[in-house]
């Protein structure tokens, strides 16, 4: 049984309109208001056409502060956060010695000298601890910071309505200012694939702002969403999961755990010509050395493939899916998978077997699938 360190003030919220808490992170987590089908399906459609409201204070907030609080942190990270400017964020990978992947972050540039890392499951807090002893940095976990995720086309509209200026933050933006009264920070943040923002506040208001924000704004379509929804909309916004869609869940055969960012496809998140950070030379020395590619699946007609459905090529098994969904909305029937690197090229055909057995034909394709150009996401005015 997992054990639940970790408790949201929204808690009470979830509870009320059906939430079942489950274990993320150590934190009871709202996973489904309810399991139906038709519930998925709104919740999936409210966020892609309207806008969504989800408590996400799951993620672990890490403060750091100090004269040595930037070198910890580029240390740790696969960015040059010398270039990360008061204000401003961005998304980094960290690595273990071995060059693997063992956490994704965002890094938050508050002030000159104080920072905060958001990062999931993996290991990014110990990392950055190791790194600071000894230094000028104090590092600080924070779960009296909440984060709610307002997602979707109507979030900036919603938002334009209290906070002038809104419109103009830009992607990876951070604005600090009030809400309803209360002091928060707004950050041009997400994991959806939608122009969509985090509001950060302490405990003591999350209550207050999420009322206000599902009160004042249902009249634009604004509705809780529950948490399981973020698998549908990363599927398809090619945004990774870990450990879901890594080795860590899919282990290979005759290897550790460990997948290199040129197997995932984050190799972008590494700052060009950055040196010094945990992995580094290994990190290097792995290009051109993949074991598999993730890389995204359409499928024919509207099943879509199982969580850890098998990948075939020629009546062979060559992968796994880690994550299927249907779009309604997007027309497309879609999913993130591990597959050789031979077969991740455009157009290459495979079959998807679910786990009753059903057979899906299927070709690989780049990804995203959803605002592959990503102008809905990174849109200002």
């Amino acid at each position: 049984m997992a054990i639940i360190w970790r408790t949201s003030a929204l808690s009470q919220r979830h509870a009320e309109i059906g939430g079942e808490l489950e274990d993320w992170n150590g934190m009871g987590t709202a996973w489904f208001y309810d399991h139906s089908p038709e519930r998925a399906e709104a919740d999936y459609v409210a966020i892609r056409t309207k806008a969504g409201l989800m408590d996400v204070s799951g993620l672990k907030k890490v403060h750091l502060v100090g004269e040595h609080a930037a070198q910890v942190i580029d240390r740790v990270t696969t960015r040059n956060v010398e270039k990360i400017m008061p204000g401003r964020s961005t998304y980094a990978s960290i690595l273990n010695e071995q060059g693997k992947f063992i956490d994704d972050c965002i890094i938050y540039r508050l002030s000159v000298n104080t920072w905060m890392v958001v990062h999931g499951t993996g290991a990014g807090m110990e990392q950055l601890t190791a790194v600071a002893a000894g230094k000028n940095c104090a590092v600080i976990f924070d779960d009296n910071l909440h984060d709610m995720s307002l997602q979707g086309p109507v979030a900036v509209d919603f938002l334009a309505k209290h906070i002038p200026g809104i419109r103009d933050l830009a992607y990876f933006g951070i604005m600090q200012t009030k809400l309803f009264g209360r002091a928060v920070m707004i950050s041009r943040t997400g994991y959806t694939g939608e122009r969509g923002y985090e509001i950060f506040c302490e405990a003591k208001d999350a209550i207050h702002l999420w009322d206000s924000i599902l009160s004042d704004g249902a009249d634009m379509g604004i509705t809780p969403v529950q948490f399981s929804t973020l698998d549908l909309l990363r599927t398809e916004s090619y945004l990774l999961f870990y450990p879901g869609d890594n080795s860590e869940t899919y282990p290979f055969d005759d290897e550790p755990c460990g997948d290199t960012l040129w197997e995932l496809g984050l190799e972008f998140t590494v700052s060009p010509g950055k040196t010094g950070f945990i992995g580094a030379e290994n990190h290097y020395s792995a290009e051109g050395k993949e074991r598999f590619k993730i890389y995204g699946v359409v499928l024919e007609g509207i099943t879509p493939a199982d969580e850890g459905a098998m990948l075939l090529q020629d009546g062979k098994e060559v992968g796994v899916v880690t994550f299927g969904m249907h779009s309604s909305v997007n027309k497309h029937n879609v999913g993130i998978a591990r597959m050789p690197v031979a077969c991740a090229t455009p157009g290459t055909k495979l079959t998807v077997r679910n786990g009753d057995g059903t057979e899906i034909a299927c070709t690989a394709e780049e990804m995203p699938f959803y605002d592959q150009d990503k102008s809905i996401r990174t849109a200002k005015g």
